[in-house]
């Protein structure tokens, strides 16, 4: 039998609105470059494409602006995820590639909404392979705001991410007594005032990627620009009569550390919503409290009568503000406001 030799007349027209039927097979892509993203701004990822040389003073940096191709869908990018990019890499002003993967992540820190304006629960990705989160807290003006340090703790549990307390403003009130509510946990920190010696600090920072997350007014963009002389991050001043600051950093941006690793900082929050975390996650940040709710009864929420907790602290086996952080990060899981006076 003769093979038929097929021409255009032999093309069949189908009606409706596709004249090609979808496809799941996607490009390998296999000349993509690999990218840091270090902004994100309106859709447009800024990101660090090195290319590769037999010699390291052979290796060439540079940014390439680019935007998410089509075929990823609703897959979010956030800053410090790594991505592949294809098109126009060269760096070049007024040119556009895209980003066509997003690579495995090591870890992811989220929040959810403002509880006190919604609870749906909807994660919110703030940044991606963060091996360290930064809390950054002021001893004074504004004074410290021990549940949302507690709240932030127990992001970074669920982010898998090294928790390090960073108590700014030393000159103007002693830590002590802040130090005494965490010394439970084990969670390492590090004294800074401004002017002052940073060399702590660096150290812990330095061949790492960290995040720096705080409040409004803690001081975190002075920071930042002490570790990064180039990094002209705005800063603000604290309100007289509120006692808070005013967002002076409106999105995340990677910063390369002069002596290698890298500082992600954030924008400044007054929440930090928990309602993805799972009681169980919230637990796992309070490890002087866990071993007491091996008695609670089936199905306990901590937050009523009969939690073995109450006993559990009564005998002196953890500090009742302990107890009490608790159960409000619990209480803002389902909607509670979480304020500190």
């Amino acid at each position: 039998m003769r093979k038929r030799e097929y021409d255009e007349d032999d093309v069949r027209v189908r009606p409706g609105k596709g004249s090609r039927p979808r496809t799941r097979i996607r490009p390998a892509h296999e000349d993509a470059v690999e990218g840091f993203v270090i902004a994100v701004d309106r859709g447009r990822y800024t990101c660090l494409v090195e290319t590769e040389g037999r010699r390291k003073k052979d290796r060439e940096r540079r940014t390439v602006t680019a935007m998410k191709a089509r075929e990823l869908g609703r897959k979010g990018i956030v800053v410090g995820d790594r991505v592949a990019i294809v098109g126009d890499v060269s760096g070049t002003a007024d040119t556009l590639a895209r980003v066509v993967r997003v690579e495995p992540r090591t870890s992811m820190l989220r929040r959810s909404a403002d509880d006190t304006e919604d609870t749906d629960g909807i994660e919110r990705p703030i940044v991606a392979n963060a091996e360290q989160l930064i809390i950054v807290t002021a001893l004074a003006d504004p004074p410290p705001r021990p549940r949302m340090i507690d709240r932030i703790l127990v992001a970074a549990f669920d982010a898998e991410i090294d928790p390090l307390l960073c108590l700014t403003k030393s000159d103007l009130a002693p830590p002590a007594e802040l130090v005494s509510l965490y010394d439970p946990l084990g969670v390492p920190y590090v004294v800074v005032q401004k002017g002052g010696d940073l060399e702590e600090l660096r150290d812990r920072l330095t061949g790492h990627v960290s995040v720096l997350v705080g409040h409004s007014g803690v001081g975190k963009s002075t920071l930042v620009n002490a570790l990064v002389p180039d990094a002209n991050r705005a800063v603000s001043h604290v309100n007289a009569v509120t006692g808070r600051g005013r967002h002076t950093s409106t999105s995340a941006v990677a910063l390369e550390l002069p002596e290698g690793g890298w500082i992600i900082d954030t924008p400044g929050v007054r929440s930090f919503g928990l309602a993805h975390v799972s009681v169980e996650t919230v637990l796992a940040g309070f490890p002087d409290l866990a071993e007491g709710t091996v008695n609670c009864p089936k199905g306990c929420t901590h937050l009523g009568e009969g939690c073995a907790l109450d006993a559990w602290v009564a005998d002196g086996h953890a500090d009742p503000a302990r107890l009490e952080s608790l159960r409000r990060l619990l209480a803002s899981r389902e909607g509670a406001p979480d304020t500190d006076d």
